[in-house]
């Protein structure tokens, strides 16, 4: 399998670095992306995941390698200290060739430190890891649908999003740092650009603009934290680690949703096979996904898919359905993610990309793929006979629960919450109390809270 990785990414190098060469703009040419995944995959998808497994392994180890160094200079240098200072003073020659000594030691111990900390500066600033960690904190029980209704109850404080609580997460509400005072938490203590990492909407309530008009990235009584985390970044935009973030996420879910949905019987592998359903996804991509494609390009982009040697033709729940099931969706990611991987590089180049210095580069082409693959989705899932009811019991569920809390005066709160609801002075400080209670919850736990408190 090394070997195999090995020839396939030299050969996925090659092709990128000759097509590079010959590029005419600096923006990615799809159709060559598309020519070279068509050549190289499935193959090649599997070589790019064992090739960034070996790569990781392999930092990891040259890490460990210069920790040892720095471990070994700094017991050469402290020896070489005991010596100096057990000279007889007086005998000069020795103790100028100890002191000598001890100097040579202290000077290889700044080497490996200053060999470490560069080290830990290009691992703290490859961020998406973390950003991927972080990214659903914020988010409600009932996922976007409690959002919404967080969002409602919530109008009157500044509303609710999931992305603007997962930095008052970070920041607030986890229990780790106070501040000087003592009296207010300021959370997990991170760092400014793993904050950064997790920003994807950087601008405050209301200024989303089209298609972005009920997103924000923070409340108005977390601003000061806010221009903290942004201070020196352009204007609206996010840095290439909360992009890798973005785009993992609607891979991942995008993938996912659909495997699950066929796994348990809400989608068949051929809905495709009349025009009914194909016109149904596409308005409905088009609509909520991707406003910017045609109809004609996310019909394309079905054409595609469903094209790929990969795409299940059946599907009975058998064994041998499942494994071509996870088969499927392996290599569908491996498809998406590589590709935006090498338009980037095919872009920027191989250097170490991070934070302002790159946008993640995606094609439209796969971008439409992603489209109709959320759609899909939201079509046969989402939208399916009985879901409306079952998403209007769940709004109710957390509104009747928000109003059992706020009658019941902060007595029901967690003890670690009911300590910033004491510490609040206003109502809707207070408000803003309770609806970080409910937004912690999980969905279970939500209905056991229901079931607690609302009589």
């Amino acid at each position: 399998m090394v070997i195999v990785a090995a020839a396939c990414v030299s050969f996925m190098s090659a092709a990128a670095s000759a097509i590079i060469s010959t590029a005419a703009t600096a923006r990615t040419d799809v159709a060559v992306i598309e020519e070279l995944l068509r050549a190289v995959e499935p193959l090649a998808i599997d070589a790019a995941l064992e090739a960034e497994r070996m790569h990781l392994e392999g930092e990891a180890q040259r890490r460990q390698m210069v920790e040892l160094d720095l471990q070994q200079a700094r017991y050469e240098a402290s020896l070489a200290e005991r010596r100096y200072a057990a000279c007889d003073p007086d005998n000069r020659l020795i103790a100028a060739q100890l002191e000598k000594s001890w100097e040579a030691t202290l000077r290889r111990v700044e080497a490996c430190e200053a060999r470490l900390n560069e080290r830990q500066v290009r691992e703290d600033a490859a961020m998406p890891d973390f950003a991927g960690l972080a990214h659903d904190l914020g988010h409600p029980p009932f996922g976007h649908n409690g959002e919404e209704e967080l969002n409602r109850l919530a109008d009157s404080i500044g509303g609710f999003e999931g992305n603007a609580q997962t930095l008052r997460v970070l920041t607030r509400l986890e229990a780790k740092v106070h501040d000087d005072d003592g009296d207010r938490s300021v959370g997990l203590n991170l760092t400014r650009a793993c904050l950064d990492a997790s920003c994807k909407y950087p601008w405050p309530r209301g200024d989303g603009g089209a298609g972005l008009e009920g997103k924000f990235g923070y409340y108005a009584d977390d601003a000061d934290v806010y221009a903290w985390v942004r201070r020196g970044a352009p204007e609206r935009r996010t840095c290439l680690e909360e992009q890798v973030m973005d785009w993992s996420d609607d891979v991942a879910y995008s993938v996912h949703d659909v495997e699950d949905a066929v796994h348990v019987g809400l989608i068949n592998v051929d809905l495709f096979a009349g025009a009914g359903a194909r016109d149904e996804v596409v308005a409905i991509a088009r609509e909520k996904y991707l406003p910017s494609a045609s109809d004609d390009e996310l019909a394309e982009a079905i054409v595609r898919l469903t094209s790929l040697d990969y795409w299940p033709e059946s599907f009975s729940g058998s064994h041998r359905d499942m494994v071509t099931l996870k088969r499927f969706t392996s290599y569908l990611i491996g498809r998406f993610c590589v590709t935006a991987q090498i338009a980037t590089q095919m872009t920027y180049g191989d250097a170490s990309l991070t934070r302002y210095v790159a946008d993640l580069i995606v094609p439209d082409e796969v971008r439409a793929e992603v489209a109709v693959m959320k759609a899909i989705t939201a079509a046969f899932v989402m939208r399916r006979p009985g879901a409306e009811a079952e998403y209007s019991r769940q709004r109710e569920m957390i509104a009747e629960l928000v109003h059992a809390l706020t009658l019941d005066e902060g007595r029901s709160l967690e003890p670690s919450i009911a300590d910033a609801f004491a510490l609040a002075e206003t109502d809707a400080e207070r408000f803003r109390v309770i609806i970080d209670q409910v937004a912690s919850l999980t969905d279970v736990s939500l209905v056991h809270w229901h079931r607690r408190l609302v009589r």
